[in-house]
C-alpha cells in the first residue's frame, strides 16, 4: 500500500491532521464502526479504497447526501482512494423507508437521474493523481445477473431473521407490510460491496447511521464468500437542535442542483441556521481546522448577532457546491436586498434568483401607462408585502417603505421603467427584513 498522505487543513491554515480517524473523531463524525482500531491501523499504514453509494431516487442529491460526500472527500484528502458509486440498479428498487412503499420510477427516468448525480459527484472528488477517485455504477455488474444465479450465490448467505430486525423493515411490517422488491434491497447493496472488493480491493464502506444494517450485511457477505475482513463506518444522522430533520425548509428539501435550490436560497439556508446547530454543522460540513471551528463556535456564543459562523458556513459551502462566482453573487444579492450595497452591482441572474425567493409579482407591458408602473401602495399589496393599501400607506408614513432601497415618501408614487434594476426588477422593502420584487416583462 502507498503511504497515506498527511494533509494540511483547508481554507489556508497550517494545522496538520495526521490521521483521518483522528479527524473524524474530533469532528464527532463516527457513529458506528466494525472495528475502529483495525480501521485506524489500516488507514494509518497506507492508502485504502473506500466507497459510499448514492441512489438516483430523485433528480438531485441533497444536504443529507452532502454530509456523506464530504466525509469521503476528507478520506481522499488524507490520501485514500474513493469510489463514487451511483446506484443505477439499486435506484430502480429503492431502499425501504419506514413511511411506506416507494413508487418505482421508469428506467429511463432513473438513467437520467444517474447522469445528473454523476455530474454532481464529479465536483467534489479529485479524479487525477495517485489516489484518483473512480466513478462506478452498480448497474454494470447486476444487469446481466440472472435471478437463479443471484439467489444461489448471494441469497444463500442471508438470514431472513436478521433482515427482519432492520428498523425500517420492522416498522413496515408493523403497518402495511413491505414488498419483496424492497425487502431484497439489502442483498443488492451487499453485493455491491462484494463486487467493489473484488474489482477495486475496496475495504471500507461509509454511510449514514441509518445504513448500518445494510453496510454490515455487505461486510458479512464479503467474509462469507471471499473469506476477507473489510470495514464499515457510519456517521451520525444530522438533526436540528429542536429534533427536526436537517436540510428541510418550509419550502421543502435543500437540493444541490441550482435549478431546484438556487445558490441564493442555498446561501440563505446556511446564513439562517440556528445558533444551537452551529457546532455540529461546522464539524460536519466545514473543512476548517479544529482551531478555526472552535473560534467560530466561541464567536457565535459571545456575539450571536454577528452570525460569523453562519456566514462562514454559507460562504464555504456555497462556493464548494456552486462555485466562487455564484457564492459571491448570492452573498451580494442578500446584502443589497436589505439596503447594503448597490443593486446595479449584483449580476442579473443572482438578483433574479434572490427575488424569486421572496414574495413577488410579474407585470406585463400592457399594465404600464406611458412607462409608469402602478403606484407603490398597489405594488406592495400585489407582491404580498402588506394586506391592503391602507397598510402600505401606514408603512410609508412611518418611514418603513422602500423602492430600490430608497425610502418612499409618497404612497401614490408611480415608478417608471427607468427605475427598473437591470431593466427587469423593482425591489420593494417594508421595514428592515421584509423584501418583495416586481418583475416587469417589457416584451
Amino acid at each position: 500500500m502507498m503511504p497515506a498522505t498527511v494533509i494540511t487543513g483547508a481554507m489556508g491554515n497550517n494545522e496538520s491532521v495526521a490521521s483521518i480517524i483522528e479527524e473524524l473523531l474530533w469532528r464527532e463524525l463516527i457513529s458506528d464502526s466494525t472495528d475502529l482500531g483495525a480501521l485506524r491501523e489500516a488507514t494509518d499504514a497506507g492508502s485504502v479504497t473506500l466507497y459510499c453509494g448514492f441512489d438516483p431516487t430523485a433528480p438531485s442529491l441533497h444536504l443529507g447526501n452532502l454530509a456523506q460526500i464530504l466525509t469521503v472527500r476528507r478520506f481522499q484528502q488524507h490520501g485514500h482512494r474513493p469510489l463514487a458509486l451511483v446506484g443505477g440498479a439499486t435506484g430502480l428498487i429503492g431502499d425501504p423507508k419506514e413511511s411506506g412503499e416507494r413508487s418505482l420510477n421508469p428506467a429511463e427516468t432513473v438513467q437520467a437521474w444517474v447522469d445528473r448525480i454523476r455530474e454532481q459527484l464529479e465536483r467534489f472528488y479529485d479524479f487525477d493523481g495517485p489516489n484518483a477517485a473512480v466513478m462506478v455504477n452498480n448497474y454494470d455488474w447486476t444487469h446481466d445477473l440472472s435471478a437463479l444465479e443471484f439467489l444461489r450465490d448471494v441469497g444463500k448467505h442471508f438470514s431472513v431473521n436478521r433482515m427482519l430486525d432492520r428498523e425500517a423493515v420492522a416498522a413496515r411490517l408493523a403497518k402495511d407490510g413491505i414488498s419483496y422488491t424492497e425487502f431484497s434491497y439489502q442483498l443488492l447493496q451487499s453485493y455491491d460491496y462484494l463486487q467493489l472488493f473484488r474489482q477495486y480491493e475496496c475495504v471500507l464502506q461509509t454511510g449514514g447511521s441509518d445504513q448500518w444494517g445494510n453496510i454490515t450485511a455487505g461486510v458479512d457477505l464479503v467474509r462469507r464468500m471471499d473469506g476477507a475482513h473489510v470495514h464499515a463506518l457510519t456517521t451520525p444522522l444530522i438533526t436540528k437542535a429542536d429534533g427536526t430533520k436537517f436540510g428541510k425548509t418550509e419550502s421543502g428539501t435543500v437540493w444541490l442542483d441550482p435549478e431546484l435550490t438556487s445558490p441564493y436560497a442555498f446561501f440563505q439556508f446556511w446564513l439562517n441556521v440556528d445558533d444551537q446547530d452551529v457546532p455540529v454543522l461546522l464539524r460536519t460540513f466545514s473543512f476548517r481546522s479544529q482551531a478555526e471551528v472552535d473560534a467560530l463556535i466561541a464567536a457565535t456564543a459571545e456575539r450571536p448577532h454577528e452570525r460569523a459562523a453562519q456566514r462562514a458556513l454559507a460562504e464555504e459551502l456555497t462556493q464548494l457546491v456552486h462555485g466562487a462566482d455564484e457564492m459571491r453573487g448570492a452573498a451580494a444579492a442578500g446584502q443589497v436586498l436589505f439596503g447594503q450595497g448597490e443593486l446595479s452591482d449584483v449580476p442579473l441572474d443572482s438578483l433574479s434568483a434572490a427575488l424569486l425567493e421572496t414574495p413577488n409579482v410579474t407585470l406585463e407591458a400592457t399594465e404600464l401607462e406611458d412607462g409608469a408602473l402602478p403606484a407603490v401602495d398597489e405594488l406592495m399589496v400585489r407582491c404580498g408585502l402588506v394586506e391592503s393599501k391602507g397598510a402600505a400607506r401606514r408603512a410609508v408614513k412611518e418611514g418603513g417603505a422602500y423602492v430600490n432601497n430608497v425610502r418612499v415618501v409618497d404612497p401614490s408614487q408611480r415608478p417608471t421603467t427607468d427605475d427598473l434594476v437591470q431593466g427587469r426588477w423593482l425591489v420593494l422593502r417594508r421595514g428592515k427584513r421584509t423584501v418583495g420584487g416586481v418583475l416587469v416583462e417589457l416584451t
